[in-house]
């Protein structure tokens, strides 16, 4: 462990000198092998980190920006080390799958339609055509929306897992690119340049929205894609139309698979005539009693615990509503496998709980972790019939820092 601290270490450090060698004047191509050596395998996740640490201890973003060509560079070298599965790419509605799109409707447009015409410009200046490029860079502008999506739905999930230096890094580079094409639109209009510094500026600007598609797809989504869960994907794609697309929409919304919960449990039910004496009306019979269903939503709510409840076949049944949730639920993860509601980088912890207290090898496994000033207590237990069959898992979340800091006695009532 201490080695790969050090490691880390002593990449922030280099990291840090090559920022500064950029910043005095060094190019991409010189500081690229060393960057390249660097980052040898490591994920694009944890070089965002690496910045994101840098701009924490005070390093501007704008000196954290220079590296964005550098990512380019070498990451097209070596698609292979951070190339993100397909599967959420190739799901329409998706947000991954509706950012993809658009970029590739902003290279058709790019490429068949602004760079023949701007070949042309250079043989054949004329106003006519002049104006049929400030058409097409009108459309090409149409990327604001693609970058205000980015900027507004999904950095602000990253922000709340803590990731904030590599979108701010990104967004500042966004602003860049669309001042860029606005600047273009207006010499085209003006017509206060000449065909071939015309050519020139606009190639420049193409190439920059070329590289920040690169950026997107080989850094920004898949750190996106390790990082944010299925509820969290499903609020950007439900929220994505308010700000609008980008020369492309989505043909059909996407929906998550779901387990109709309620029809799982009539079926359980119908399977498992009880034995017992029935409760009386509008009660549910216990071994040790009789309670309503309000009474008992009511006594789970009351806890100072969160409880989540998954049944045998991985599917989230139940979550209790206290009043200070530790981890935030929404009713939209009732009827999903339990795999879907992590984050992808979790995920595996969370099968390989599952598997063991099914399976019968554990009882309980239990974590513990400080959040700001909480310290959370995460307990998960096998829930099994009395005949030992395994029913589900349940997971039980506490804030223990009150308890912890219990000293001596008390034997009298608060005032």
């Amino acid at each position: 462990m201490s080695e790969h601290i050090n490691n880390r270490e002593y990449r922030q450090k280099v990291l840090k000198e090559l920022i500064m060698e950029l910043h005095d004047g060094k190019t991409v191509d010189e500081v690229k092998e060393r960057f390249e050596k660097l980052i040898e395998g490591i994920s694009a996740s944890e070089i965002s980190m690496m910045e994101n640490q840098l701009i924490m201890e005070g390093l501007p973003i704008t000196e954290v920006q220079r590296l964005c060509d550098v990512h380019a560079a070498v990451f097209k070298g070596s698609i292979e080390e951070i190339h993100m599965p397909d599967n959420p790419a190739d799901i329409p509605g998706h947000p991954i799958h509706t950012f993809k799109m658009e970029n590739r409707a902003l290279e058709r447009l790019m490429d068949k339609t602004i760079k023949p015409l701007l070949n042309e410009l250079i043989e054949n200046d004329n106003q006519k055509l002049r104006e049929n490029i400030l058409t097409e860079f009108t459309k090409l502008y149409e990327l604001d929306k693609h970058y205000l999506r980015k900027e507004n739905l999904l950095f602000p999930f990253l922000e709340k897992y803590e990731i904030t230096g590599p979108p701010q890094v990104m967004w500042g580079v966004d602003d860049e690119i669309r001042e860029d094409i606005k600047d273009l639109m207006a010499s085209l209009s003006n017509s206060d340049l000449d065909a071939k510094e015309l050519s020139t500026k606009a190639h420049a600007a193409i190439d920059r929205v070329h590289e920040m598609i690169f950026k997107e797809e080989n850094i920004l989504l898949p750190m996106a894609q390790e990082t944010l869960n299925e509820d969290e994907w499903l609020k950007i794609a439900k929220e994505s139309h308010e700000l609008g697309y980008c020369l492309y929409e989505p043909k059909k919304e996407w929906k998550p698979a779901r387990v109709n919960v309620e029809e799982k449990s009539k079926k359980s039910q119908s399977a498992n005539t009880a034995d017992s004496k029935e409760a009386p009306a509008g009660y549910i019979k216990f071994e040790t009693g009789v309670l309503t269903q309000k009474e008992i939503e009511a006594m789970l709510n009351a806890m100072p615990v969160d409880i989540t409840f998954v049944d045998k076949d991985g599917i989230v049944k139940y979550f209790s509503e206290g009043r200070e949730r530790i981890f935030p639920r929404t009713k939209a993860v009732i009827g999903r496998t339990v795999a879907n509601c992590h984050p992808p980088g979790s995920v595996h912890i969370v099968e390989k709980i599952v598997e063991d207290l099914m399976s019968g090898k554990k009882d309980n496994e239990d974590f513990w972790i400080k959040m700001g000033d909480k310290y959370t207590l995460i307990r998960y237990f096998a829930v099994r019939d009395k005949d030992g069959s395994y029913l589900g898992t349940l997971e039980f979340t506490q804030n223990i820092a009150p308890i912890k800091a219990i000293e001596g006695e008390k034997r009298l009532l608060s005032e």
